[in-house]
């Protein structure tokens, strides 16, 4: 007896007409046919299902702030990290739970089941941080929250901040963060970097620094954290998150750069939505786009995942916890229209993330946890294209979330009486 199956499913590797099989939170079959028995049978219509979305990068810690205390006039990032400066000192640990509660509830609705998000370590009361490990613990039935420790004013530059990261990594948080083009120089950003890199191997740490938020071509700050990864055997272990300098850099210096990251196994992430919308800001026309050089990257064999960042806070107005919207952002402004590109940007939200965080289970094949989404479409393009409704959200072979199937009527004479976005399947 299964607990589970989900009947005539669309797999995102294209293989079609699949049942997935469910027991005691973890699938247990993917066949053409089950015979077995089930207490509940979903049929997914030939619909595409999918492991969960991930998001790679975000601030929960300054989720749904948005005109506390005001308003990013500028739309610059240095302006909201004065606007976040500003907000600190008014910050309770009630509202912050309250919001990143809130904002979770939003995740699951989307299928977004693991979220790795940066935590501000420079308030020395950590308020942000026991927050965040109150929240992890309250959403981990339904969602995986991996904390990073993260100096928002700098590890060297903050007074107390390393001490702080220390701390909060000692409270249980996952992850050392850092932002080195935020010291008070070059010497300083690059010293931090090691810093942090060997805090990170002495207590066997994952490693994800923001490296590189800027359009100043000179801000190489990835270089250093490619060296350290390196030099500490923390291969796979590091990412370098937004590296949005890397495109104003000459080409020359890219080419050599992008095998010191493979060799070093570093892994990237951009921020689409985020990104185009902070750097450029000082251009007038040509204006930079501002995301790192995503096809690039992938082609020289560096994983690269797609976050979503900021929700309304101080840096962003917009956002739904919708990696889909992320995803179909990215497409664009990396100009990934080949088949095979777009669905590297729907990897960029789904399995590519997953690996960077390191979850255990993630999948669709058996032994896997039973943690997955029905989207209405028919493949990972067409979801991208649709920002696809997500019909249900199972978490551990548990439906945890439903959203009805997106339909519009139409009372045009002589026309269909209903309008279906989904092409049928190609002859």
């Amino acid at each position: 007896m299964l607990d589970l199956v989900l009947r005539n499913c669309t797999l995102p590797d294209g293989r079609q007409g699949l049942d997935i099989g469910i027991r005691d939170g973890r699938i247990v079959a993917v066949e053409p046919v089950l015979p077995a028995v089930a207490h509940s049978v979903v049929d997914a219509a030939g619909q595409l299902v999918t492991p969960p979305f991930v998001d790679a990068h975000f601030h929960m810690d300054a989720t749904l702030s948005y005109g506390q205390p005001r308003v990013n006039q500028s739309g610059t990032l240095l302006e909201g990290i004065a606007l976040w400066g500003e907000l600190k000192p008014a910050l309770t640990q009630e509202a912050l739970v309250e919001r990143a509660l809130r904002y979770c509830d939003w995740a699951v609705a989307k299928g977004l089941l693991a979220i790795r998000s940066h935590v501000d370590v420079c308030d020395p009361r950590l308020l942000a941080v026991e927050a965040l490990l109150q929240v992890r613990e309250t959403v981990k039935p339904w969602l995986d929250l991996q904390l990073v420790a993260f100096p928002q004013d700098g590890a060297l530059r903050s007074p107390g901040a390393l001490d702080n990261l220390k701390r909060a990594l000692d409270m249980g948080v996952d992850v050392v963060g850092g932002i080195p083009h935020f010291e008070r120089t070059m010497a300083d950003g690059a010293e931090s970097v090691r810093i942090l890199c060997e805090l990170a191997a002495d207590r066997g740490l994952r490693v994800d620094m923001h490296c590189d938020e800027s359009d100043d071509p000179l801000s190489r700050h990835i270089e250093t954290l490619a060296f350290h990864a390196h030099r500490l055997g923390l291969h796979g272990r590091v990412t370098g998150s937004h590296l949005t300098s890397m495109h104003s850099m000459d080409n020359y210096y890219v080419s050599k750069l992008l095998p010191l990251m493979r060799e070093a196994g570093v892994a990237a992430v951009a921020n689409p939505l985020i990104n185009i919308t902070l750097q450029g800001r000082h251009d007038s026309y040509p204006k930079r786009r501002g995301m790192t050089r995503v096809p690039e990257l992938l082609a020289a064999g560096i994983p690269v995942a797609f976050g979503h960042d900021c929700v309304m806070d101080p840096w962003y107005s917009l956002g739904s916890g919708d990696m889909l919207e992320v995803a179909h952002m990215g497409l664009h402004v990396a100009q990934m229209t080949g088949q095979e590109a777009m669905r590297a940007c729907f990897q960029a939200v789904t399995t590519t993330p997953a690996a960077i965080l390191g979850l255990e289970g993630y999948g669709l094949e058996p032994g896997c946890r039973a943690d997955l989404v029905l989207l209405q479409a028919r493949d990972p393009v067409e979801a991208i294209r649709l920002r696809a409704t997500r019909l249900a959200v199972i978490r551990k072979g548990h439906i945890v979330a439903r959203t009805p199937a997106a339909t519009a009527s139409l009372d045009l004479p002589g026309r269909p009486q209903s309008v279906d976005w989904q092409l049928p399947p190609r002859g």
